[in-house]
């Protein structure tokens, strides 16, 4: 018996000898954090041919400069898949960027089941990502900087609703399966439809546009042969899925008459939106995505506190407030500014 009672006391007394060292060494292992001065960053979009993306590259330039301006030299490794349908090959990135023991990722996860093992072994390499745009089935990120895509699809809804002043036939074309941000905007607009709109019938909400403006037109043309007398309005969620519409529309020569509502923007849905052939756009703003996205994942780094959740903001953009100077600073950013 003196012997058991005996060991937990030298177990504690050993305890509390450590606790001093154990202090010091976490001091030691967070003061070259806070310390540092240079730091380098991947970050990885969805793809790299869509104006979104130039945008969010265009930010994490914005916030790297004014870093390297406060003393923190910060460089940015841009780098992404071709096309928005290539989850191996983002998850080569993603790899690649383990591999060569970069600092921190930023991440638009192109599916949100296929980029957690990825993500995951960063967290093991003790490589820190922040997730941008579209979400992650994971606990094992620093911080989720998007819009709220729910908010979006919602705002899409209301806007078409109003064009259609409550009734008759719609369209919902999805993206494609496993895209967490444009299933939540998908999600937004039907139970926006179907609990302020009852006189709205969605007469196709399971068809899938794909990553490319070509397969976008293939699945427009197909659903505007099925359904193109009975159509009044047509909601798409992703620059791509729009463009796709917006060509076979044109094709089909019903450009302006069937009500027709958007996300995201770019040069060529500003000219249609000015003709009335596109009346309205859901946008976010992806500049400030790839700055907040860079900042936060810098401030976890120093270790300082960051939110799980940062919200970039989302609102409609129509051809009657188009011409809005705050608008067109939002639709127009300084990309060459950033990116030459």
């Amino acid at each position: 018996m003196f012997h058991q009672k005996e060991k937990p006391k030298c177990l504690d007394l050993k305890l509390l000898a450590l606790i001093p060292l154990l202090s010091l060494v976490v001091a030691c292992g967070q003061a070259p954090d806070s310390a540092r001065t240079q730091y380098t960053l991947a970050v990885i979009p969805k793809g790299t041919t869509h104006e979104f993306w130039k945008s969010v590259h265009a930010g994490a330039i914005k916030a790297s400069r004014e870093f390297s301006q406060s003393g923190t030299e910060v460089q940015i490794n841009w780098s992404g898949p071709l096309r928005e349908d290539d989850k191996e090959q983002q998850i080569q990135v993603v790899e690649s960027f383990i591999s060569r023991g970069v600092d921190g990722i930023v991440l638009a996860p192109l599916d949100e089941k296929a980029l957690v093992r990825p993500v995951e072994e960063a967290v093991l390499a003790e490589i820190p990502s922040v997730i941008i745009d579209s979400g992650l089935a994971s606990e094992s990120i620093v911080s989720f900087v998007a819009t709220d895509n729910r908010k979006g699809g919602e705002l899409a809804a209301r806007h078409l609703a109003g064009l259609l002043d409550g009734k008759g036939k719609a369209i919902l074309v999805r993206y494609q399966e496993g895209s967490a941000s444009t299933h939540n905007r998908e999600e937004g607009f039907l139970a926006a439809m179907a609990s302020d709109f009852p006189d709205i019938e969605i007469i196709s909400s399971d068809q899938y546009a794909g990553a490319t403006r070509d397969t976008g037109k293939r699945t427009a043309e197909n659903l505007l042969n099925r359904y193109g007398d009975d159509v009044d309005g047509i909601f798409c969620p992703n620059e791509s899925s729009t463009a796709g519409m917006l060509l076979a529309l044109q094709d089909f020569g019903k450009v302006g008459k069937i009500r027709f509502v958007g996300f995201d923007c770019n040069e060529t849905f500003i000219e249609a939106m000015s003709r009335s052939e596109l009346h309205g756009v859901v946008v976010q703003d992806p500049l400030k995505m790839g700055y907040l996205g860079v900042k936060t994942i810098l401030a976890h780094l120093k270790g300082e506190p960051v939110e799980s959740r940062i919200d970039t903001g989302v609102l409609v953009i129509t051809p009657e407030n188009l011409d809005d100077p705050k608008i067109q600073q939002l639709i127009r950013p300084p990309l060459d500014t950033y990116l030459n």
